[in-house]
């Protein structure tokens, strides 16, 4: 393939009539994210997008239930078996990146936590593989919400911690090292929002629960009515959108594929007629000619006697006194601000910054205030909240809590909005103070860290509704935003632009 060379995946055809193609290169810069529950035929999309693209990239898959392995004999992939050391499959990884080899981790045969460290691991070394080695290369998981849960559930946080990083890491920074991830869930509700939010393409099927359908709708930019129609869909049936897939939604039917999974949907079957000379109770409880015995193995409890308990108590000496802690050098206020400043600064230029939720920032916040050595009294959720919409905004505090400066005014009709609000607020202000064009929809929906522009629209109209902003539309229908109060208002900016090209998708206000 040619770096000129334009790659069309055939997925199958759309419902409308026409071929649905996916554009392979726009995948690998821009990622897939797969939904539909159970039976609504998301491994068979998987499968045929992989043998599809097959002959042109390589690839590898995170299999949980081992369904993918059929794949080895027809295309030749590699199957890794993941009953290993973590060790082992980071190097097995490298190697996989290295030679270009296709390969299948089969997971099956785990619990679930040793399935989260060993795709851990394995995704760890695709990822930290030598910069010689950043061939392009399509990573399928499937079942992603158990490898980036919401959270921890039954296992541990330690576990839950190393998956979720190394998911985070192919969604967010893979792309630079030629990682493309594709993603499948059963339910968008478990799957952690810092992953899904870095996919651009989606395939969204059949789903039955509010709050999956109502996710769906707002990635599809769809209005929350239009949600009830993932209900309707057949298995087999998804609705695509993104840059690869259709500027538009758009139903696709996904064709047959090559290969079959080793497990099957149940199918119903006939009971067997059992012999008219033998009762059914004696098949059960009486054993066959040739079945082995198996022997029953009975674990005594083992007590410990009061005399070794004591023994035990006796020998036991208090606990050590953990080391006191060394004392955090004193700052001076205006370093102790340069700190603070740099530690959200540092937060904003996170790629995912903008769908963390503010508890998690805020985590984020204290733990670079300690490696700062920043002493005193931190600050409380909700100032941190404040400062982190004012840094975004490009607002400098100091200036801002001047009793001279209009931004002091700007600040007080913020406090007046709900906090998830504010830092959109500002951001629109800020752009009046400068002069520049007034923010489109779609950087509106951005900077509140969502994609439904019809959510951007209702973001404005609540700001007008409390008297904070004004906006009206020039002779050539271009939106202007005004602060009432101040004479800052923004320059005329087309409301339906799309995101500016020198503008990262992954900026936003958090």
């Amino acid at each position: 393939m040619t770096a000129s060379a334009k790659v069309s995946i055939d997925l199958g055809t759309r419902t409308n009539g026409g071929s649905a193609t996916l554009d392979l290169e726009e995948l690998l810069a821009t990622r897939l994210l797969v939904q539909g529950n159970s039976g609504s035929g998301k491994s068979h999309l998987l499968r045929r997008l992989l043998e599809q693209s097959a002959p042109w990239v390589q690839q590898a898959v995170i299999d949980p239930e081992g369904d993918f392995v059929t794949l080895a004999e027809r295309f030749g992939h590699v199957v890794v078996d993941a009953q290993r050391g973590e060790g082992d499959l980071q190097r097995i990884a490298a190697r996989v990146r290295q030679h270009r080899v296709s390969v299948v981790l089969n997971l099956e045969g785990l619990d679930s936590e040793n399935q989260m460290r060993a795709a851990a691991a394995f995704l760890g070394g695709l990822f930290d593989a030598d910069r010689d080695m950043w061939y392009p290369m399509l990573v399928v998981v499937d079942e992603a919400q158990l490898f980036a849960p919401v959270a921890a559930g039954e296992v541990s946080d330690e576990a839950r911690k190393l998956t979720l990083g190394a998911m985070t890491n192919l969604m967010c920074r893979g792309r630079k090292r030629g990682l493309a991830g594709v993603i499948a869930t059963q339910r968008l509700a478990k799957l952690a929002k810092n992953v899904a939010a870095e996919a651009s393409n989606f395939l969204m099927g059949r789903t039955f629960l509010d709050i999956d359908m109502a996710r769906a709708a707002d990635l599809l930019g769809m209005d929350r009515r239009q949600a009830e129609m993932f209900r309707d869909l057949e298995s087999g049936n998804f609705v695509a959108l993104g840059p690869a897939l259709a500027r538009r939604p758009l139903p696709v039917r996904i064709g047959p594929v090559e290969t079959a999974a080793r497990s099957t949907s149940p199918k119903l079957l006939p009971l067997p007629e059992p012999p008219a000379s033998v009762d059914a109770h004696d098949l059960i409880f009486m054993p066959g000619e040739d079945e082995p015995l198996m022997p029953v193995q009975r674990r005594a409890p083992t007590v410990a006697s009061t005399t070794d308990v004591l023994a035990q108590l006796a020998r036991s000496g208090p606990p050590t006194p953990p080391p006191a802690p060394e004392p955090l050098p004193s700052l001076s206020p205006e370093q102790r601000q340069a700190a603070i400043d740099a530690a959200l600064r540092e937060i904003l230029t996170e790629s995912d910054a903008g769908f963390r939720t503010i508890p998690v920032l805020y985590q984020d916040f204290l733990v670079r205030c300690r490696i700062r050595r920043v002493g005193g009294e931190p600050l409380s959720l909700s100032a941190f909240r404040r400062r982190l919409a004012v840094a975004h905004a490009g607002i400098d505090m100091a200036e801002a809590e001047a009793e001279d400066s209009p931004w002091a005014d700007v600040l007080t009709m913020a406090g007046s909005l709900p906090e998830d609000i504010q830092g959109v607020f500002l951001s629109l202000a800020r752009a009046a103070f400068d002069k520049r064009p007034c923010p489109s929809d779609a950087q509106v929906a951005r900077a509140y860290g969502s994609r439904s522009p019809g959510r951007a629209r209702r973001l404005l109209a609540y700001m007008e509704e409390h008297q904070v902003i004004v906006t009206r539309l020039d002779g050539q229908g271009r939106r202007i935003v005004a602060i009432p109060g101040l004479a800052w208002e923004t320059e005329p900016g087309d409301p339906n632009a799309p995101m500016p090209v020198d503008e990262p998708e992954e900026r936003s206000a958090g």
